[in-house]
């Protein structure tokens, strides 16, 4: 299977009205009741904030090179971990889908198949690529409750979907919140991280989408 970096993404869906499985995989749609599932809208903000995205052009009063530095990226969380990948290779996010296994096949990192809208695609997991364990605890001062969500990322005409246990959502960071990798870092993800950024009073993982998606590529063969 040959590598495939960041490149452009296919249009993404951000709701149960949109085409995500249209150009790939089986390109049939979900019919009937289970179409009905299998489409079911986000909650309300998820369309809006990926319009935004897609829609958004260089602001003729921003200066070229400011706007360059900028990194807009998707944040998640995996067990304690939070992590974000570029916006560029993140296609759909959506709700869980029923993940149905593949037989006479023994990988942690392969969980099985799940059906989105039609397109057949393997459901990996994330966190054991990247030697992230369970969850330790709930910090004493998270009242939200979090909803899991399966993400959908690709570049190159592959696409893969994991299962993050929380999505913040798109997040533009500017340069000054980008951060080098310290030398002395020892978290098993820093093998994919590509930079630190600065979030919300604490620090994200940025992962490397080129090291990330060959890595699912070369398990996934």
């Amino acid at each position: 299977m040959s590598p495939h970096g960041p490149g452009p993404a296919r249009p993404m869906a951000i709701d149960g009205n949109a085409t995500a499985g249209a150009e790939g995989g089986t390109g049939a749609p979900a019919a009937g009741a289970a179409g009905r599932l299998l489409d079911r809208p986000l909650p309300p903000g998820y369309r809006e904030e990926w319009t935004r995205h897609f829609a958004r052009r260089m602001d003729e009063d921003v200066p070229v090179a400011e706007a360059a530095r900028e990194r807009r990226v998707l944040v998640f969380r995996l067990a304690d971990e939070w992590l974000a990948l570029p916006a560029e290779v993140v296609q759909e996010i959506t709700e869980p889908r029923p993940v149905h296994s593949l037989p006479h096949r023994d990988n942690a990192l392969v969980l099985g198949i799940v059906n989105v809208r039609g397109e057949l695609l393997v459901q990996v997991s994330l966190a054991t690529l990247l030697g992230i364990g369970p969850r330790r605890s709930r910090p004493a001062g998270e009242r939200t409750p979090a909803f899991p969500r399966l993400v959908v990322i690709g570049g190159g005409g592959h696409r893969t979907a994991f299962a993050a246990d929380e999505v913040h959502g798109l997040h533009t960071a500017a340069a000054k919140d980008v951060l080098d990798l310290p030398a002395t870092v020892g978290k098993a993800s820093s093998a994919f991280a590509a930079a630190i950024i600065a979030w919300n009073g604490t620090t994200v993982g940025e992962l490397d989408a080129r090291l990330v998606l060959d890595a699912l590529d070369r398990g996934i063969s």
